[in-house]
């Protein structure tokens, strides 16, 4: 880094105990269960200006709340639960069944999640700093971590007596030196993907002319005939809480670096260009999308995984397949592997693979704390998994437990004067089980018809 960022004149603008940086879904419900009795200060940074991550920037559905299949479960709870409720209260919330394999999705209003947020963090009295980029994290020699940012008011220091890094890229724990692996060193890193909005959908002429299943056997034909240079032969379009409007999981962009300037800038171009090729594939080729406009691309490409820390305990596949619950989890899950690959001719885009039995694995409480570390924690998509497990335990209402988990572990780590390693684990269960929390296979299918959330949440 350039000599200016050790300048002395830079700066301490904030001393606080618990710090997280990214204000995504995870970082969000991390900063909320930290700051939830106000025992310790809160501090949430952001490099956006407005909080959600993905779940706000591309992205209009919940996933992972249900286990999927036809006798679903609800096995995420706690403050998740708040937002949805927040969410219900202004009519911005339906729940939409399992229509593409990956359970019944709760969809929202992304627009106002955004608010949704912003309220639930400001009335929790957490400080919070949107467009704040983390730049480095600098060694001290006491017990406080120095993190330094920059804003429009320049550079400046935060101290931290414990960091929970939500950044999605693990740049926190980049900058400390803590290992991870870069997706795509050992397997193909899952694809990017823009979504985009279209307005003015004629939804019933859509069933009426065989919905999904038209949808999909069209795509297929215009992949094969190349009438129109989609670059898959399958996609999601579903209905939004919008009238007339429908969001896509649809493009995909492969073969280029998200942590590289200029490859990511590339990705975003050939992004929107394969969004307006959809575009007019929907109006020429599908019924009801005749009249159809995009009105929205997501703020930026959508990026499954680039670093996944290295953490005291790191998820794989065959424990997701063994779907035990062991005694050190701190949260479920129930998603398939769902890995978005570049593909092969001939072979499916993406991967499925189901949790056998009940459907449903606990995840570890090592796996939220990078190898070595004394008094950082790592939620988010770059949590420490292999690429496979990352590919089941990304969904954010399984990110948003792992922001649960870590909030409340910074809090007993703080009143136990013990670092991230030596949180007890019961402790940190029987907290988050008082919060809301589920760890135990819930004894009843849940109501996912479009308004089950009057019984699930």
């Amino acid at each position: 880094m350039t000599g200016i960022i050790h300048h002395p004149s830079v700066p301490i603008v904030a001393e606080t105990d618990i710090l997280v940086i990214g204000a995504g879904s995870s970082g969000c419900i991390a900063a909320l269960a930290a700051a939830r009795d106000r025992d310790y200060s809160v501090m949430l940074v952001e490099r956006y200006g407005f909080p959600g991550g993905s779940s706000t920037q591309m992205l209009d559905t919940f996933y992972g709340f249900f286990t999927p299949g036809t006798a679903p479960v609800k096995i995420v709870g706690g403050l998740p639960d708040q937002v949805v409720s927040e969410l219900n209260r202004t009519g911005d919330i339906f729940l939409r069944p399992n229509t593409y394999g990956a359970g019944t999705g709760v969809n929202y209003n992304p627009e106002r999640l955004k608010l949704v947020w912003d309220t639930l963090v400001t009335r929790a009295g957490i400080r919070y700093l949107l467009h704040t980029t983390l730049v480095e994290v600098v060694p001290t020699a006491n017990e406080r971590k120095c993190c330094i940012f920059w804003n429009k008011s320049g550079f400046f220091k935060v101290l931290a007596l414990r960091v929970i890094d939500a950044s999605g890229d693990a740049d926190y724990c980049h900058q400390s030196g803590y290992g991870y692996e870069l997706a795509g060193e050992n397997e193909p890193a899952q694809s990017m993907t823009t979504t985009f909005r279209m307005c003015n959908v004629d939804l019933e002429k859509f069933e009426a002319a065989g919905g999904n299943k038209m949808m999909k056997e069209r795509m297929a034909e215009a992949y094969a005939s190349k009438t129109h240079l989609l670059p898959r032969k399958e996609g999601s379009a579903h209905e939004m809480c919008q009238p007339g409007c429908i969001s896509t999981v649809a493009v995909k962009v492969a073969d280029l670096r998200p942590l590289d300037g200029p490859d990511l800038t590339k990705a975003e171009m050939e992004g929107r260009i394969q969004s307006f090729e959809y575009e007019r594939f929907f109006r020429d080729k599908i019924p009801g999308y005749e009249n159809s406009k995009i009105i929205g691309l997501s703020h930026q490409i959508g990026i499954r995984e680039t670093r996944r820390v290295y953490g005291e305990h790191r998820l794989t596949k065959e424990e997701c397949l063994t779907g035990a619950i062991p005694e050190n989890s701190v949260f479920l899950c129930g998603a398939p592997i769902e890995d978005h690959r570049k593909g092969k001719e001939g072979q499916d885009e993406t991967y499925w693979e189901y949790i056998p039995g009940n459907g449903i694995y606990g995840v570890p409480y090592g796996t939220l704390v990078p190898r070595n570390s004394t008094q950082s924690w790592v939620v988010g998509r770059c949590f420490s998994a292999t690429h496979e497990a990352h590919a089941s335990c990304r969904s954010m209402a399984q990110t948003m437990s792992m922001g649960q988990a870590a909030g409340v572990a910074a809090v007993l780590s703080l009143r136990h004067d013990c670092d991230a390693r030596e949180v007890n684990v019961a402790e940190l269960r029987r907290t988050l089980h008082d919060l809301g929390q589920i760890l135990e296979i819930p004894n009843r299918q849940a109501d996912t018809s479009r308004n089950g959330w009057k019984n699930n949440f």
